[in-house]
C-alpha cells in the first residue's frame, strides 16, 4: 500500500504521477530483482580482490565484454578451498541484488570455485611444487637412455597418432630394435590407473631397456592423465628409463619433469630412442675405410722393417757366425769337461782328508791319547809337587837356623839365664828389684824359682 503523499494531483486533471525517491527506488529494484532471479552460477574472471580486515571479499568478475561488482561474506569467505587473486578464472554461486546505498548493482557470492583451465592449472601447479619439494624432479637422480636400446616398450593408445608417429620413424632409422606396443588408455578417469598398471608391469618384467610414455597434443584437460600423483610416482619408481612425450612442444606435464628425459613430440622421443642407420652406416663405413688405411699403412711398415732385417742379417753372414759360435762351442765343452775332472778330483782328495780327519778324531783313539795325557799330566804334578815340597823345607830348615841363631834359647845353651818378675816381665836391670822379690830364672833345661837378695847397687839399709 501507498500513502497519500506518494501521489500528487495535476491541476490540469491528468491521472496522479508516482513519484519515488532514490531509496524507494533502489529498494524495489532490489526486490524485483531478487524476486526474478534466486540463486545462479556465473562463470568469468576476478579482477580487483580486495579483503579487507572484516573478512569479507569484494571483488569484479568480468569477462570480454562486461563486468559486475560481487561481494562475498563472513563466514562464506572462510570455507574457500583457495585464495582467490587477480586474473584467476572462477565459478561463482551468487544471488543476484542491489547495494541500495549506492544504487550499485551487485552480486552477493554464496560458493566460489576454479573454473575450467585456472581449476586444473591451479592443482597442476599445486602438485609440481609438491613433487619437486619431495625431490622426483632431481636432474641427480635422471638415468642416461641405453645407446643402442634393443626392446623398447612404448606405454600410449593403440590407435592414435602418436604411436605411428613413432613406429614409422623407429623402423625408418633402426629396423634392428624390438618394439613393443603396450596399449593404454590416455585420457579420461580410467587413463591414469591403466598407464600406472602398465608402467609397473613393464618395469618389473624386465624385458626392456627403456620406456616411451606418449600421446598426442590436446588440450589441458585431454591431457590431464599425464598430470596425475600416481602416474608420476610410477616413472619415478621404474627399473628402467623413462621417456615422456606428451602433446606439442610447447605442452608441458607432470610426468615430463619425472622422466629421465622429456622430448617435445612423440616422433622426436623416437629420433632420441634409436640411432640412425644412414648416419650409422656412413660413420661405419668411415671406420672401416679408416681401418683399411691403417692396415695397409702397418703392413707397410712391417715389409719395411723385414726388409731392413734381411740386409742386416746378410751383412752379418749368418753362416761364418754360425760355424764360429759351433767352434766355440766345442771349446767350451772341452773346458766344462776339463773344470768338471778338475773339481771331482779336488772332491775326491778333501774328501780323503776330511776321512783321515774323521778317523784320528774317533772316539777310542782320542780316549786312549787323553788317558795318555792324563798319565804326563800326573806325572808332571807329582814331580812338581815333590820339587816343590825339597824347595820349602830347605827354606824351612834355612829359616830354622837363622830363627834359631837369634833364638835366645840358644844363647841359654851355652850357660847363660833369662829372668823374669813375679808379672812374667824380663828382668833387664839390677835396679828396681828389692830384696826378697820372687823370681823365675828360665835356663836352657827349664825354670827356678828365686828370691832376691840384697843389692849392692843400691846400697846397705839404714838403721833405725
Amino acid at each position: 500500500m501507498r500513502s497519500p503523499d506518494d501521489y500528487s494531483h495535476d491541476p490540469g486533471g491528468n491521472p496522479p504521477r508516482q513519484i519515488l525517491t532514490p531509496s524507494s527506488l533502489n529498494r524495489l529494484v532490489r526486490d524485483l530483482l531478487e524476486d526474478a532471479l534466486p540463486l545462479i552460477w556465473i562463470e568469468g574472471e576476478l579482477s580487483n580482490v580486495a579483503r579487507p580486515a572484516s573478512g569479507h571479499l569484494y571483488f569484479t568478475l568480468k569477462d570480454a565484454g562486461a563486468q559486475v561488482r560481487c561481494a562475498m561474506f563472513r563466514p562464506k569467505t572462510g570455507w574457500l578451498k583457495f585464495r582467490p587473486t587477480d586474473g584467476m578464472h572462477v565459478l561463482v554461486r551468487a544471488r543476484v541484488g542491489l547495494y541500495e546505498p549506492r544504487g550499485e548493482f551487485q552480486l552477493v557470492a554464496e560458493h566460489m570455485e576454479p573454473a575450467g583451465e585456472g581449476a586444473l592449472q591451479r592443482e597442476f601447479e599445486q602438485l609440481k611444487a609438491r613433487l619437486d619439494a619431495e625431490g622426483l624432479f632431481d636432474p641427480a637422480r635422471k638415468r642416461p637412455l641405453p645407446r643402442y636400446a634393443r626392446r623398447i616398450g612404448v606405454i600410449t593408445s593403440a590407435t592414435g597418432a602418436a604411436i605411428r608417429d613413432v613406429l614409422s620413424v623407429m623402423s625408418r632409422r633402426w629396423p634392428l630394435a624390438e618394439v613393443d606396443v603396450l596399449p593404454v588408455p590416455v585420457q579420461g578417469r580410467e587413463a591414469p590407473p591403466a598407464i600406472t598398471s602398465m608402467l609397473r608391469k613393464a618395469s618389473a618384467s624386465g624385458r626392456y631397456d627403456v620406456l616411451l610414455l606418449t600421446r598426442g597434443g590436446g588440450s589441458l584437460e585431454d591431457l590431464w592423465a599425464f598430470n596425475d600423483e600416481q602416474v608420476a610416482r610410477a616413472i619415478h619408481a621404474s627399473a628402467v628409463p623413462v621417456v615422456s612425450a606428451v602433446g606439442h612442444e610447447i605442452d608441458f606435464s607432470i610426468a615430463d619433469f619425472v622422466a629421465d628425459l622429456r622430448a617435445p613430440t612423440p616422433s622426436a622421443a623416437a629420433e632420441l630412442l634409436v640411432p640412425d642407420a644412414a648416419a650409422m652406416q656412413r660413420h661405419l663405413q668411415q671406420l672401416q675405410q679408416r681401418l683399411a688405411v691403417l692396415e695397409q699403412r702397418k703392413l707397410q711398415s712391417r715389409i719395411q722393417r723385414v726388409d731392413h732385417l734381411y740386409a742386416r742379417l746378410q751383412a752379418q753372414k749368418p753362416q761364418a757366425r754360425l760355424a764360429r759360435d759351433r767352434e766355440r762351442l766345442v771349446n767350451l765343452q772341452r773346458r766344462l769337461l776339463g773344470v768338471q775332472r778338475e773339481q771331482a778330483r779336488m772332491r775326491s782328495v778333501a774328501l780323503e782328508r776330511a776321512h783321515a780327519r774323521l778317523i784320528a778324531q774317533h772316539p777310542r783313539l782320542r780316549l786312549l791319547l787323553l788317558r795318555r795325557r792324563l798319565a804326563e799330566l800326573s806325572q808332571r804334578l807329582r814331580q812338581s809337587m815333590e820339587r816343590r815340597l825339597e824347595r820349602e823345607q830347605l827354606t824351612l830348615r834355612q829359616a830354622a837356623r837363622a830363627l834359631h841363631a837369634i833364638s835366645p834359647l840358644a844363647t841359654l845353651d851355652r850357660g847363660y839365664a833369662i829372668l823374669f818378675d813375679e808379672q812374667g816381665k824380663v828382668v833387664r836391670s839390677a835396679q828396681g828389684v828389692t830384696e826378697g822379690a820372687k823370681l823365675r830364672g828360665r835356663l836352657a833345661d827349664g825354670e827356678l824359682p828365686l828370691i832376691a837378695g840384697p843389692n849392692p847397687a843400691q846400697g846397705a839399709p839404714k838403721k833405725q
